[in-house]
């Protein structure tokens, strides 16, 4: 049956898979099932965590969840008072106790199954988080090929970078960070191929039936790559807000050799634009003058609790539209 699925949902199940390659594990952020235990040693670990349903899609249900190193001035709003806090949406509450933060938490969660991933602190684009969409399929041979990457930068005040939840889409020569190192792109560029051909050919192992993937993958601060997630019916949609139109044509057509139509209509995402800067504007990659080396970087491993497939898997398909589902 496992060897018949083209379409993994759970983002657990997924994590797992991933994990089973050694050269893969670095670019993971550690993951745990979520419980009031599990939380609360995440956040005593990495002081910032988000909260994500383990079947879900479109960045919806997800909350980012800190605990500060010391209380907040008194003179801060009251709302935002204490030391634990999460936030969803555009909203941050904030607790004075973990028991009352997880209480209300609980609320959002209802019962159902989540998962606690470790924070990563993104690169910014005026001050908004990016991450990176790449696309892998199958070509026509059947060989594996990366399609398409975007850049997804959040809508202001908001946590998540998808374009259903009011983000743009921008080319990665447009980013604050890269602007004025274009051959720090070529690195990226060569580094996110290589990551992302191998985390499609590792969930192939698993499940012998996918065809395609879409990597959802952050920078952090040093510039390391980090696989937020993978989905195995990835949405296109951010690829037609590029000015460059040959990503979008060559994942149409490979997807149509694969059996696969796709919904093109873009009701929230916008194509990026850019704001003037001021002059004194800094870039993190120029002023180091030199351009990191992402593929022989050998950062820690994080561990992912468990080693066993999550025995029931969603229905849902990964990120397409609710109208698709």
């Amino acid at each position: 049956m496992r060897k018949q699925r083209r379409y993994i949902s759970n983002k657990w199940t997924k994590t797992v898979a991933l994990q089973m390659n050694p050269q893969l594990r670095s670019y993971i952020p550690e993951t745990r099932k979520m419980n009031r235990d599990s939380l609360l040693a995440m956040l005593q670990i990495h002081g910032m965590v988000y909260v994500k349903p383990s079947c879900g899609s479109l960045g919806e249900g997800v909350m980012r969840v800190q605990k500060l190193q010391a209380d907040p001035p008194a003179e801060m709003n009251r709302s935002r008072q204490g030391r634990w806090r999460f936030q969803t949406g555009t909203t941050v509450r904030a607790f004075a106790s973990y028991q009352h933060m997880y209480e209300a938490i609980s609320k959002y969660t209802r019962g159902r199954s989540y998962l606690v991933q470790q924070g990563i602190r993104m690169l910014k684009h005026q001050g908004r988080p990016f991450d990176l969409r790449v696309m892998v399929q199958t070509n026509p041979a059947g060989v594996w090929e990366v399609t398409g990457i975007a850049a997804r930068i959040a809508h202001r005040g908001k946590v998540v970078t998808n374009g259903s939840q009011g983000g743009t889409i921008h080319e990665l020569d447009e980013l604050e960070p890269f602007k004025a190192a274009p051959e720090f792109i070529e690195r990226l560029q060569a580094a996110l191929q290589e990551i992302g051909l191998r985390s499609a050919r590792q969930m192939r192992r698993s499940y012998p039936a996918i065809r395609e993937v879409g990597l959802d993958i952050a920078l952090s601060s040093d510039f390391k790559p980090w696989i937020l997630e993978l989905n195995t019916k990835p949405d296109p949609r951010p690829f037609t807000m590029l000015k460059d139109k040959q990503p979008l044509n060559t994942i149409i057509a490979y997807g149509k050799a694969l059996g696969r139509t796709y919904n093109l209509r873009a009701t929230k995402a916008r194509a990026g634009y850019l704001e003037k800067l001021p002059q004194t504007s800094s870039n993190p990659a120029a002023e180091r003058n030199t351009v990191p080396d992402l593929q022989s970087r050998q950062p820690s491993v994080s561990a992912t609790e468990g080693s066993q497939y999550a025995a029931n898997d969603c229905l849902i398909a990964d990120d397409v539209s609710p109208a698709d589902r």
